[in-house]
This record gives structure tokens, C-alpha cells and sequence, in this order.
């Protein structure tokens, strides 16, 4: 086999792992949009049932699960600006879920926590998702019900990072490149 053919059968077999990774891809966002449609609704319908919206929800969960944090730090757990987690927090405290403090290492900043009754509200709200989670769970095989977890959670992990990474990296986030045309994207 002459090297001419080997690097074209080499490029044909490049070739058709990309046309199958951007099927991949196709069908992924195809799922996962659908995924998230749902559970947005879901969540918006479970979770205003208790008096916070899906963010201070998220931003109490976040409080919870991660400890005391500054603003800032919570700003971008949630991939949020810090105004618009300001807000959040303001409603989260006048409601008695979250508490500031003074921050123990710069006095001029502030520490968020969740009180007793923002910790009691959120495992409610957990336990109520987890009941929803569990019925949809349950004509699975365990094998397969651990796998989905598997997946599910590699994915967002991965998603994470990559987001993450470049937000730290000065990079663009958005899809929408330099002109910040929403229609852009693609």
C-alpha cells in the first residue's frame, strides 16, 4: 500500500469519526434541550410552590451544599453577574433563608450563609424533587438507573469545566461572538 493511499484511507476514516461526532453532538443538544425544557418547567412549578423562584433556589441549594460565601463566589457558582445575585440574595434574606455576616478575613465584605429555615426549605424542596426523581427512576434497571447518573454526571462535570475554563481564560463564553447578535450563534 503505497503512502498516498494510506493517508487517504487515514483521511477518509478522519473524515467519517467527525460526520459521527457532530451526529453525536446534534442528537446530544437535541436531548438535552429537550431534558432541560422539562425540568425547567418542572422545577419552576415545584419550587415556586415554596415561595422562591428556580434562581433563589439554586442560589439557596448552592449556599447549602457549598458553606458560607461571599457574594462574588456565589455570582459564579450560579454563572451570574453579581447585581443580578444581589437581587437574589436581597429577596433570599428578607425572607429569612439567607443571613450576611461580616466576612472574618476583610471586614469590609460580607459572608453569605443559609439560616436554619433556608437549610429546613431546601431539603423540603430536595425531598419533593427526589420523589418526582424516584418515580421516574423506577421501571429502570439498576444498572442502567446508575449509568444515566454516570452519564449525566460526567456531562455536567465536563460542562462545567469547559465553561469555567473559559470564563477564566478571558474567553467568550457565548456563542454569540463579538457582535453579541443572539442570532449569531452557530
Amino acid at each position: 500500500m503505497s503512502v498516498t493511499t494510506m493517508s487517504s484511507t487515514a483521511k477518509k476514516e478522519a473524515e467519517g469519526t467527525q460526520a459521527a461526532l457532530e451526529r453525536d453532538a446534534v442528537a446530544l443538544q437535541s436531548a438535552i434541550a429537550d431534558l432541560v425544557r422539562v425540568y425547567q418547567f418542572r422545577d419552576r412549578d415545584c419550587i415556586c410552590c415554596h415561595d422562591i423562584s428556580v434562581t433563589q433556589c439554586y442560589a439557596l441549594e448552592t449556599l447549602v451544599e457549598h458553606g458560607s460565601m461571599r457574594l462574588s463566589a456565589l455570582a459564579e457558582r450560579l454563572f451570574l453577574d453579581k447585581s443580578t445575585t444581589s437581587r437574589v440574595v436581597a429577596t433570599l434574606v428578607k425572607k429569612k433563608y439567607v443571613e450576611q455576616s461580616a466576612d472574618a478575613r476583610d471586614g469590609r465584605a460580607t459572608t453569605l450563609s443559609a439560616t436554619r429555615q433556608g437549610r429546613n426549605l431546601c431539603a423540603r424542596i430536595t425531598d419533593d424533587l427526589v420523589d418526582q426523581q424516584k418515580q421516574l427512576l423506577q421501571d429502570l434497571d439498576p444498572e442502567i438507573r446508575s449509568g444515566v447518573v454516570q452519564v449525566l454526571r460526567r456531562l455536567a462535570q465536563a460542562a462545567d469545566a469547559r465553561f469555567r475554563t473559559g470564563a477564566v481564560n478571558g474567553a467568550s463564553t457565548s456563542c454569540c461572538g463579538p457582535t453579541h447578535d443572539p442570532c449569531a450563534c452557530g
